[in-house]
């Protein structure tokens, strides 16, 4: 139950995301250097060796947790190719429009990208859910610490969920719909892991991969987005405090 009600903060954040991104996006870059950082310092201090403790044996010489690991990352870096979750290419949607049938193709094309980016999103909200049911079950420490990246990680989500929406020509109210899933889904994750207990060789398995997912989206959705518009300085001393802070967090819990 305790996973649950953390995941009601990642509900929360996700909305606080989404208010931000409606109203202003002037320090929008510390905040995003500093959860980039937080995921950074809970995946290399605290994930990946409960995952490795928990799935010791190799493969070819390679610890199974890792080999994990780097599928989490390839995973969500081919789901994101997949689906064009990056939005760095918007421009080459603006030059092709040859007429009104082709400008209305055109522009609800546009919008179907911005609806399966945002659907994205709100599907690795729920994974990350699972991930805070996981991580309590492992143990209140591994918990807690996967809790505070996640909730980081969330203001991320809701503001890319309402930018990408309306960023691709969709309405405020289907953005605020797509908001509002987002902001559901990491507790219905939490909810599920209420049903069963993973057995802790799969549990390690399962860290592991959400470690390759995590990083992932702290070294290149987040970081990228966090340095675009600005000087890196500030955002950079706010990604080393966000690693710093998630040293002492797992140093007091440990």
């Amino acid at each position: 139950m305790t996973a649950v009600l953390v995941a009601a903060a990642a509900f929360l954040m996700t909305l606080v995301g989404g208010f931000v991104a409606q109203r202003t996006r002037d320090r929008r870059h510390l905040v995003l250097g500093f959860a980039a950082g937080l995921m950074l310092g809970v995946v290399a201090f605290d994930l990946l060796p409960e995952a490795i403790h928990q799935a010791p044996g190799e493969v070819h010489g390679v610890p199974q947790a890792l080999l994990m690991f780097a599928a989490g990352f390839l995973t969500i870096h081919v789901v994101e190719r997949a689906v064009a979750i990056h939005r760095g290419h918007e421009g080459e949607y603006a030059a092709h429009s040859h007429g009104h049938h082709d400008g209305h193709a055109h522009e609800a094309g546009r919008q179907g990208i911005g609806l399966t980016a945002a659907l994205a999103l709100v599907g690795h909200s729920v994974m990350d859910g699972f991930a805070i049911g996981a991580a309590f079950q492992a143990g209140t420490t591994v918990g807690t610490v996967v809790a505070i990246a996640v909730v980081a990680h969330d203001f991320a989500d809701g503001f890319n969920t309402y930018t990408i929406t309306r960023l691709y020509g969709n309405n405020r109210r289907r953005a605020l719909t797509l908001l509002a899933a987002d902001a559901v889904a990491p507790v219905s994750g939490a909810a599920i892991t209420l049903a069963f207990t993973i057995p802790e060789h799969l549990l390690g398995l399962y860290l592991g991969f959400f470690s390759g997912f995590l990083l992932y989206l702290a070294t290149s959705d987040i970081l990228p987005e966090a340095h675009s518009p600005h000087p890196s300085r500030s955002t950079l001393l706010c990604t080393v405090a966000g690693v710093g802070f998630m040293w002492l967090v797992i140093g007091l819990a440990g």
